[in-house]
């Protein structure tokens, strides 16, 4: 048996060959598993559980039909889904947790997180990112109607296209000093984050002591997952919807 781990599928409707993939994905390729982690951004933009749009449910019906398998599904916000409530959780079959959390990853523990809080560099993100995590301005954003939401929805993407081109990727990459210091608040050796679409497993050392940090990448073209189990972790990349 294995557990999965996914993030940044930014799916939209506009992208209707991505989601067909997810969709493939959970019916055909989760057979022998035992847990799936979704670990933010599975949407473009999420503006509230009472959203209408049917690709939500679609979402939430195939995430609840594997919970009925007995997979064990976990959902993590992101920087495009930190609305998704337990409204939406529910539907799908799956448990809502924390931004950061120490799971036992087969006798390894491990922290898995969506990643934008180490990237201290970008600090007007970190900004922004305080504000809207904020119960006060969510609370404001969710008493809006529903198309007054989408238009902010649509106005924060594309700011965040505009300011993003402009950034050295050293600014949108995780900061590796605050990467060690949530290493060590936590107490462990092992980190699982998305965010930064940079797909890798790094190993390093630092007083002697062994870290491994993996990245799981976006799924803009291709779908990127990580498969775990007793014997480790593997960075896999599905064909392209």
């Amino acid at each position: 048996m294995a557990t999965l781990f996914i993030s940044d599928l930014h799916l939209d409707g506009k992208r209707p060959a991505i989601t067909t993939l997810f969709l493939d994905f959970l019916a055909q390729r989760t057979a022998a598993i035992e847990a799936l982690y979704i670990l933010g951004d599975l949407f473009e933009a999420w503006i509230g559980d009472d959203d209408d749009d049917p690709l939500g449910r679609e979402v939430a019906a195939a995430l609840k039909t594997l919970s009925q398998r007995g997979v064990a599904i976990y959902l993590m916000h992101g920087n495009r889904d930190f609305l998704m409530g337990e409204t939406f959780a529910a539907a799908s079959g799956a448990t809502l947790l924390p931004e950061t959390l120490v799971i036992d990853l087969y006798k390894t523990p491990t922290l898995i997180m969506h990643g934008d809080s180490l990237c201290t560099g970008d600090l007007d993100y970190q900004t922004f990112r305080a504000c809207v995590h904020s119960p006060e301005w969510q609370a404001q954003i969710l008493a809006l109607p529903l198309p007054r939401r989408r238009e902010i929805a649509k106005q924060l993407r594309l700011e965040s296209q505009h300011t993003n081109r402009e950034k050295a990727a050293g600014i949108t990459d995780v900061n590796l000093r605050a990467v060690l210091t949530a290493l060590q608040t936590h107490g462990v050796r092992h980190l699982i984050h998305g965010h930064t679409h940079r797909p890798y497993i790094h190993n390093w050392n630092n007083d002697g002591e062994a870290f491994q940090r993996i990245v799981l990448g976006d799924w803009y073209e291709q779908g990127s997952v990580l498969y775990c189990d007793s014997r480790g972790c593997r960075l896999k990349q599905l064909p392209p919807g």
